[in-house]
């Protein structure tokens, strides 16, 4: 069953960031947890994640390569932010896209960082 696809606002600090959601069955489970506090984790100097609480459904493919903004699920339960694009070999499912990822890299830093996902 296909639902329509939303959009979530991701907010760090002071900078606000709309992601237009996938339409698929991950993006619909995530949308459900909103409003969401996150503090996320820093890895690799391109992406933050956190564990989630549950499991989402999950149907993970190998992108190749990832684009600044991507939002994705790893696994079954650990929501990634991508701020830096880069090719990969690991397999995610998608939950949608920062629409305007400008800003983005600067906002999360190079730290861990608190974020509130929302929905719009």
């Amino acid at each position: 069953m296909r639902r329509s696809a939303a959009t979530a606002m991701m907010a760090i600090g002071d900078a606000q960031f709309s992601i237009d959601l996938a339409d698929n069955e991950t993006a619909a489970a995530f949308a459900a947890t909103l409003p969401m506090e996150a503090e996320m984790s820093e890895l690799n100097g391109n992406e933050k994640y956190v564990y989630l609480d549950a499991a989402l459904p999950a149907s993970p493919a190998s992108p190749g390569a990832i684009e600044a903004g991507d939002v994705m699920l790893y696994g079954d339960n650990c929501l990634v932010v991508f701020y830096e694009p880069h090719q990969t070999a690991y397999s995610y499912t998608r939950i949608g896209r920062v629409s305007d990822a400008s800003g983005l890299a600067a906002a999360v830093g190079s730290e861990s960082v608190s974020a509130r996902f929302t929905l719009a």
